[in-house]
């Protein structure tokens, strides 16, 4: 039980304080509702660029990272298709110092071509040097592309394609960020050795002049069931070829979420997974092959993937892992196998609890879903699933005309 108290300020902020005496230092989490799925489809990858552009300066501060570096702390910060994040942990006694940057850049970037123009570089660059020039590169392009034809997870955190940030202007960055990055938007999290009337004081010192800005109200198009299976054959300069199938399955505040995560375990979770043990250590079809789920907040995709052992063929590779998905179909799992992987899940659980930076981040996650109490729910709803559960969803996510499958053939 992770325990924590909230307040929300005038102009819409909402903040968690999680009181944790046992470390010396404290966390400041900003997460920001807005990610690649809220961007206009013809300017795409403006989230991730903000991931880049808000260590840039901000109004009343140049230098975020000097700043930051001379009071003992470090950052970072991450994009997803559903929210942004930004994260500091500093020592205690300093914690004003996270929060006056924070607060600042919040309040708004210092905007600027020159800034713009580094940025748009630096993720330019990231884009061909990690998708369009590495090999295997741009698989989730497609996959994306082919599993999401209304909803706006058919594209990438990078973005649709290279010159939508080449084409950036500082309007549409502008527009951007005080659409988004805003009070109202935002969720605030102090972690760590801190006590919540200091947390308070402090926060109310630095964020409640900010202007709240507009809660931002998402109304996305839902993406119709899938009613054909869906192919598609690449030829590249890989050195192996390559399988990946991908299938929707449930929201992530639904029963079926907690369903396909164990079923992800069921079949590549490990050595010991169903997956690995027939296709890699038995049969010797593939040298690796994995089975993970998005972890969307809108109904996602649950994903195998596995480099094939030279001389297999992909319909041979593709047949084997349809022969493993119809067993788990037909005849689901035992109770042994279910509480062995729910056990499992509940370690991996603990274990990243640990951490008071993750505390912080899942806190502020399940804000994000409605309520942040949900994040002490997490494990009595892995073990609400029951065999049946865990055989019935497997027959709704791996109905034949579900599927999705990229076959990546190297040029021999």
């Amino acid at each position: 039980m992770i325990e924590y108290k909230r307040f929300q300020l005038k102009n819409g902020l909402r903040v968690l304080v999680h009181e944790d005496p046992t470390t010396p230092m404290a966390v400041v989490n900003v997460m920001y509702d807005v990610g690649a799925r809220d961007e206009d489809p013809l300017r795409t990858g403006f989230a991730h660029l903000f991931e880049h552009l808000m260590f840039g300066g901000s109004v009343n501060i140049e230098d975020f990272d000097g700043a930051l570096q001379m009071a003992g702390g470090d950052n970072n910060a991450y994009t997803t298709n559903d929210l942004t994040n930004y994260y500091i942990s500093i020592p205690a006694e300093n914690l004003e110092t996270a929060l006056w940057l924070e607060s600042d850049r919040m309040l708004s970037l210092a905007f600027s071509e020159q800034s713009l123009d580094v940025q748009r570089k630096v993720v330019c660059e990231e884009f061909k040097e990690h998708y369009i020039n590495k090999p295997y590169g741009d698989v989730w392009f497609k996959l994306r592309q082919m599993a999401y034809k209304q909803h706006p997870y058919q594209w990438m955190t990078i973005g649709k394609e290279l010159s939508h940030i080449e084409h950036a202007t500082l309007s549409d960055v502008k527009n951007f960020f005080f659409k988004h990055y805003t009070p109202a938007n935002a969720i605030l999290v102090v972690a760590g050795k801190v006590k919540y009337d200091q947390v308070e004081k402090l926060v109310k010192k630095w964020f409640e002049d900010i202007p709240g800005g507009v809660k931002y109200d998402r109304n996305l198009p839902l993406e119709p069931e899938q009613s054909d299976a869906r192919i598609e054959k690449v030829n590249a300069p890989v050195p192996v070829d390559a399988l990946y199938k991908c299938w929707h399955i449930d929201d992530r505040l639904s029963h079926g979420y907690y369903a396909a995560d164990l079923i992800t375990e069921v079949l590549g979770g490990g050595s010991s997974s169903r997956l690995f043990q027939q296709l890699v250590k038995e049969k010797r079809l593939f040298s690796n092959i994995d089975c993970y789920q998005m972890g969307s907040i809108d109904k996602g995709l649950l994903a195998i993937e596995g480099k094939l052992v030279k001389g297999v063929s992909i319909e041979e590779g593709d047949k084997a892992i349809q022969q493993i998905i119809d067993e788990l179909c037909e005849k689901g799992i035992s109770e042994k196998e279910l509480t062995k992987i729910q056990h499992k899940t509940e370690s991996s659980l603990a274990f990243e609890d640990m951490s008071v930076l993750t505390r912080a981040n899942n806190l502020a996650f399940y804000e994000l879903l409605g309520n942040a109490a949900l994040f002490n729910d997490d494990r009595s709803k892995y073990f609400a699933v029951t065999a049946n559960d865990i055989k019935n969803y497997s027959q709704q996510i791996f109905a034949p005309t579900h599927s999705n499958t990229l076959y990546y053939l190297g040029e021999n």
